[in-house]
């Protein structure tokens, strides 16, 4: 749990100054205090199955007016953190739960571009022509 916390005040003091990230979580959030004590308990819940989590990731990310380019800021930027406050094999688990986590938030709040690709019909999709 003490490496949960460190990886979340972390990343979130980058995310907070952030070109990209900073002004959406800057608009978002009123009490960093209680935000990150959210998030840890979010983390630990995902993480190490401890079920002190409870909300709702998708309704509170749907106001916010993010795009595939946030999420792709964010994961690149957990990534970083994770590897420089984690060991190794704690840090890959965390970065690629965090891309399973993000991947279904843009098909939740239908940012995800291969869905958008599909949607749109994209006949250069292989399993449309029943490709392997």
């Amino acid at each position: 749990m003490a490496g949960i916390t460190r990886l979340v005040h972390a990343f979130y003091a980058r995310a907070r100054v952030d070109w990209l990230l900073g002004p959406v979580f800057e608009a978002a959030v009123e009490d960093w205090d209680e935000h990150l004590d959210t998030l840890v308990r979010f983390w630990a819940s995902v993480l190490l199955r401890a079920g002190s989590y409870r909300g709702n990731p998708m309704s509170a990310h749907r106001p916010l007016g993010l795009d595939d380019q946030h999420f792709a800021r964010w994961l690149a930027l957990w990534d970083r953190t994770a590897r420089e406050v984690l060991p190794r094999e704690q840090a890959r688990h965390v970065f690629e739960t965090a891309e399973r986590i993000g991947r279904s938030l843009r098909i939740g709040l239908e940012i995800d571009p291969l869905r958008r690709l599909r949607r749109a019909g994209d006949t250069d999709c292989d399993h449309r022509r029943g490709g392997a």
